[in-house]
């Protein structure tokens, strides 16, 4: 039987989803291999992150940013401890979990409008009903205009514009973004940290959002958890006292400057530790 849900208007949807998306870690770790070959990419780790927050995970490269973020998804099953989201364990994907990645993903011999659609025809919407879905997140991310076609016709911010209205078109109560600015020219990052901003206060949607950037993670967060070398861990959490909306020209003030230069030295220091560490 259709989710009805999933398919109303976006504002009744969006509605139906306040207070929905809290996430819960609870001591989890993740092991890769067995023996003398196993691999600790996440120590164990618990969080709490609040329904409708904008959170952003730092960390020094291989530190277990997005394996954690892959735990959330329930696409790598922790190997101790849970996952949780409105309370129900993670055990596998769900249409409550929207996944955006640095690499585009889309279908590429389905047009823009097609991509969209697909996952509100899976999740058992009627042709029209999918439709209505797709125009109208389509319509969210300026690319109405564009949904026939291909994505090889599009930009690469254009192609995550078509990401994120994907990931949202089964209203999930959950955004979980893997470096998805990674690949943008600083121009159209900027755009798009701003779009998305405008997309998450409309829909209320928790979101988790990996990133390298200290700048882009001050910009959007509510908080910024910093993870330390490998094995990962939350080894700092970070609350981000700048009022919304949020603006380009708050990156002067001095509460943005003061919480920018205390993820720099924390990332510095595990950087570093991560370097000593590989060469020893």
């Amino acid at each position: 039987m259709l989710d009805v849900v999933k398919f109303k208007k976006a504002a009744d949807a969006a509605e139906e989803n306040v207070g929905k998306g809290r996430i819960k870690i609870s001591d989890v770790s993740v092991t890769f291999g067995k023996g003398a070959t196993a691999h600790r990419a996440v120590e164990t780790t618990s969080i709490d992150i609040q329904a409708g927050e904008f959170v952003c995970i730092l960390g020094p490269s291989g530190c277990g940013k997005s394996t954690l973020l892959n735990a959330i998804a329930g696409y790598t099953p922790p190997t101790t401890g849970s996952v949780s989201v409105d309370d129900v364990e993670v055990t596998g994907p769900g249409p409550d979990r929207g996944m955006v990645f640095q690499q585009y993903s889309l279908l590429p011999w389905k047009t823009v409008y097609e991509n969209v659609a697909f996952g509100p025809q899976m999740a058992g919407a009627s042709r029209m009903e999918a439709g209505s879905v797709a125009n109208t997140f389509l319509g969210l991310v300026g690319l109405k205009k564009f949904g026939n076609r291909y994505p090889a016709e599009l930009s690469g911010g254009m192609q995550q514009r078509v990401g994120i209205a994907r990931a949202l078109a089964n209203y999930p109560s959950v955004l979980l973004m893997d470096e998805p600015f990674g690949a943008l020219d600083a121009q159209t990052r900027l755009m798009m940290q701003e779009s998305l901003l405008d997309i998450w206060r409309k829909f209320g949607t928790t979101v988790v959002f990996i990133t390298h950037d200290v700048d882009e993670a001050v910009f959007l967060a509510d908080r910024v958890l910093i993870m330390s070398a490998a094995p990962g861990r939350i080894i700092e959490d970070v609350k981000i006292n700048l009022s919304r909306p949020r603006s380009p020209d708050m990156a002067t003030s001095a509460e943005y400057l003061e919480a920018r230069q205390f993820c720099l030295e924390t990332i510095r220091a595990e950087s570093r530790k991560a370097f000593v560490e590989q060469n020893q």
